[in-house]
């Protein structure tokens, strides 16, 4: 099939990719000058694992393409996604202008039949004045071309995209109802992902936008809770890693997202969450238990910090903290609302000096946290501990799992590690002479 896709950011691209590596003939458009040159040139400009070596070779197959242009985003496609951010304004609604600016401009240019497909994360509705802009666009110019709209929410974890995509555990697609031929042409695109299940699941328009931000939400709650059970444990001398296998064990609750630790973030949990209360107090539900689960992450996100000052009895003036982690996950550069984020803040208002280390994300970081004096950004774990009073982990990246412990206990000054991940075996650490901070740890 032939495809455009509006938007070339994190989940445009791994769509145009995706699409274009089973096949079909995909023009990723954007109206960043500066992307699409360097996309053009080959140079991915997100860090996500195999994305380099999927668009390369679509690229060199002639299926994948780049333009700055509207019109040849019309021109190309029989179906066009709309993949364009989706931000929060400040009262926490998501901010739709770049979705309707995109349909509007595809309205104005259409010659014929084509299928738009909202892939954009957005709330109930937005669908429907998707429809509503196409139709006075089209109107406008007296043409008798159909645009039927369908929704089509992505569920792509940041650092497992490409796997996400390729083997989906489903494929959620609203459509109008009636609609067969709109059906019909996503049984045809989506082919290639159900070979061994059919993982489509067709729905109404609202119910597909509704399930996105459901799941999203539902998870935040998730890991929410397991922080606040975390913290109660650390209290009562209980061991939450423990709890987690006991509880993860029952098939009702199943072991995913119950790791506790330093807080959520990245660029789907916290906007969702706005987006889904907003949504809830515009409708007039009180949407509490979101809430509850957006203030226990705010003050989750400070915890790793609060310890750190603590060990150094209230005062960490003129101490260093090594900090090992800046994306709010693994395998992604992604520091949008990462935890790492308040906790150099708040070390930094204390007084104390940070010198931080991140495989992928130092430049972004950087840019989050310019201006700010004390922080000092290092090429490698090692030399984050140059100088350092204590270590503290805020991201599960791979080299991060088996430290030597002995060795980091004859290079910290105060000799302590905070595990804002729960990655370590609290009795090991302890063993070669290292003080041991999780969340919700003991032993």
């Amino acid at each position: 099939m032939k495809i455009s896709v509006i938007g070339s950011g994190y989940v445009g691209l791994v769509t145009g990719a995706c699409l274009a590596d089973v096949g079909n003939h995909v023009l990723c458009v954007d109206v960043d000058e500066n992307k699409i040159a360097r996309l053009q040139r080959g140079e991915i400009p997100i860090h996500e694992p195999g994305l380099d070596a999927v668009v390369a070779r679509c690229q060199a197959a002639g299926r994948l393409q780049f333009s700055t242009r509207y019109d040849d985003a019309v021109e190309h496609a029989e179906m066009v996604f709309i993949a364009v951010g989706t931000p929060s304004d400040e009262d926490g609604s998501a901010d739709l202008r770049h979705v309707l600016a995109a349909a509007s401009e595809l309205g104005r240019r259409m010659t014929r039949d084509t299928v738009v497909v909202v892939k954009s994360t957005v709330p109930v509705g937005t669908n429907d004045r998707v429809r509503e802009v196409l139709r006075d666009e089209l109107a406008a110019r007296g043409t008798t071309v159909r645009a039927p709209v369908a929704s089509n929410p992505e569920f792509l974890k940041e650092g497992f995209a490409i796997e996400d995509f390729m083997r989906p555990d489903r494929i959620i697609v609203g459509v109008e109802r009636g609609d067969s031929a709109t059906q019909e042409a996503f049984r045809r695109l989506y082919a290639p992902f159900n070979r061994n299940q059919d993982r489509l699941q067709f729905m109404d328009v609202r119910s597909a936008e509704f399930t996105k931000y459901a799941a999203n939400c539902m998870l935040a709650v998730r890991i929410s809770f397991m922080n606040e059970l975390a913290n109660l444990a650390e209290r009562l001398g209980v061991d939450i890693e423990q709890v987690r296998h006991g509880i993860g064990a029952d098939p009702r609750i199943g072991p995913h997202f119950l790791y506790a630790g330093a807080g959520f973030g990245g660029s789907c949990f916290p906007k969702d969450l706005r987006a889904l209360i907003h949504t809830a107090q515009e409708a007039g539900e009180p949407a509490e238990l979101m809430r509850a689960a957006q203030d226990v992450n705010a003050r989750q996100r400070r915890v790793l910090a609060r310890k750190i000052i603590d060990f150094f009895g209230g005062d960490a003036r003129g101490r260093t903290v090594a900090l090992w982690g800046l994306a709010f996950k693994a395998n992604t550069d992604d520091v949008r609302e990462a935890s790492s984020i308040a906790i150099v803040d708040d070390l930094l208002q204390a007084g104390a000096r940070v010198r931080a280390y991140d495989p992928a994300a130092l430049d972004t970081a950087a840019r989050a946290l310019a201006g700010r004096e004390g922080v000092t950004f290092v090429r490698s774990a090692p030399e984050a501990l140059e100088g350092a009073d204590v270590l503290a982990v805020a991201t599960e990246w791979l080299e991060f799992r088996s430290p030597d412990f002995a060795a980091l206990a004859r290079t910290l000054k105060a000799r302590a590690l905070f595990d804002g991940r729960n990655l370590y075996d609290p009795a090991a650490v302890r063993e070669a002479g290292l003080a041991y901070h999780g969340i919700g740890r003991v032993g």
